[in-house]
Formats: structure tokens, sequence, C-alpha cells
């Protein structure tokens, strides 16, 4: 689809490039956020407070007495068509995660529904490199994908009222990790002693939009010894 630009009020404007998930409109949404982030710092942008990358879009917020929204769309222009969409700052990350001893509640449920056996769930999520789309739903929370078509399932139809902290889940073609204690819709096939918000420290969410994620196998014991020793 052609660039769609949107007025949220008076306040910020989004720009969206897909009207779906997408790899390459991510990577084009992380390259501008990062531009305009280097123009900010560089106290280029004049009017402009932050950009908010999401899977698709970007959503700009300006402050409203200095900028129009046409202001916004003249100043944002040479930014919106980067010609280098990789990102240089990127991480990787490696995460234990526990699939056994009643930490993956809905494992057998996902197999079953997904034509698979248990330990065939647990090597197909394990053995992927996850894009981290964007944050959002929950401080720390990060959208991971694309999900191996083998486990791409809808969210289950009962939502449960607590999620525990750490919950490995899938849904649709995404997995996620739960940061804290929630409600949650997701089905859960794991969860990891790792935290991923803590606002003691001087960034609190670990993960970042363009980070790549990966997971592998331990045993419970080595989840309650990890999990002990504070992730």
């Amino acid at each position: 689809m052609n660039m769609r630009v949107l007025y949220l009020g008076d306040r910020a404007v989004t720009f969206e490039f897909a009207d779906h998930i997408s790899v390459q409109a991510n990577l084009r949404v992380l390259a501008i956020h990062a531009l305009v982030g280097e123009a900010l710092g560089q106290g280029k942008l004049d009017g402009i407070i932050e950009t908010v990358p999401t899977f698709r879009s970007i959503t700009v917020h300006y402050d409203p007495l200095r900028l129009y929204p046409d202001d916004v769309e003249k100043m944002m222009a040479p930014y919106l068509s980067p010609s280098d969409l990789q990102r240089r700052d990127v991480k990787e990350w490696e995460f234990p995660c526990c699939y056994e001893g009643g930490y993956g509640e809905d494992l057998n449920e996902v197999a079953q529904c997904c034509s698979l056996s248990p330990q065939e769930v647990i090597d197909i999520h394990s053995s992927q490199q996850f894009e981290v789309f964007m944050l959002g739903f929950l401080p720390g929370f990060g959208f991971l994908g694309q999900l191996d078509e083998r486990l791409v399932l809808p969210r289950r139809k009962e939502p449960r009222i607590v999620v525990p902290k750490g919950a490995v889940a899938i849904a649709d073609k995404l997995s996620a990790v739960y940061p804290s204690q929630s409600p949650g819709g997701w089905h859960l096939i794991g969860r990891t002693p790792v935290e991923f918000f803590d606002l003691t420290k001087e960034r609190p969410a670990l993960l970042q939009a363009g980070d790549k994620v990966r997971f592998y196998p331990i045993s419970r014991a080595e989840f309650e010894l990890l999990e002990a020793e504070g992730g």
C-alpha cells in the first residue's frame, strides 16, 4: 500500500507503511525512528518531541504550540524513505526457557492443535531467531515475530485473568514474554527467569525494537536455580 498519513488530534501524526505485519515495513519504521532520534539529539527538528515505532507505522509527537500537522509532514519528508534499512546497534539475545514441569501450561494443547508432539513444538520455537517488532501492551513487552507457520494459532477464546511473570507465549504469528504478572490471552508454552523490565535500571526495558531473540530449553531444575539467582 502507499503511505498513509493520519492526524491524531493536534499533537501527533502517524505515517503508515503497510496494512499488515511486514518485516520490510518494520525495518523502514525502525530506520526512520533511528534517523529522527539522531536528528533530535543534534538539536534538529524543532517542535518535534519524539517518535513511537510500531509494527508498520511510526507516530510523531509534536508541540502543537509550535507546529501544525502539515508542518510535521514537511519536516518528516526527508526521513521517510531511508536508503539504509540496517540498524547498527542491534542486540542479539539468547534467553533460557523452561518448557517443562508445568511452566508451559498450554504446551500440550498447542501441540495437539498444531498436529505436533510437545517436543516438536519446543524444537520449532527454540530453533527460531525472532525480530523484536515493537514494544507495547505492558512495559517491556516485546512483540516477537514472525512465528513459524507450524505454530500459528489464534489467541485463546477465554483469556486468563492472571498470566505469571516470565511466561513465554505465542499467538497468531507472534511470540512474547510477559514481563510482569497480568491478564493475557496468548498460549503459554514456557517460562523464563530473565527480568524483562526493571525500574531500578537506567534503561528499564531489556528489549528494544529491532533486537533479535532466541530461546534455548532448560530443565525445571535449571530454571529454579536461575530464578533463585535472580535470572
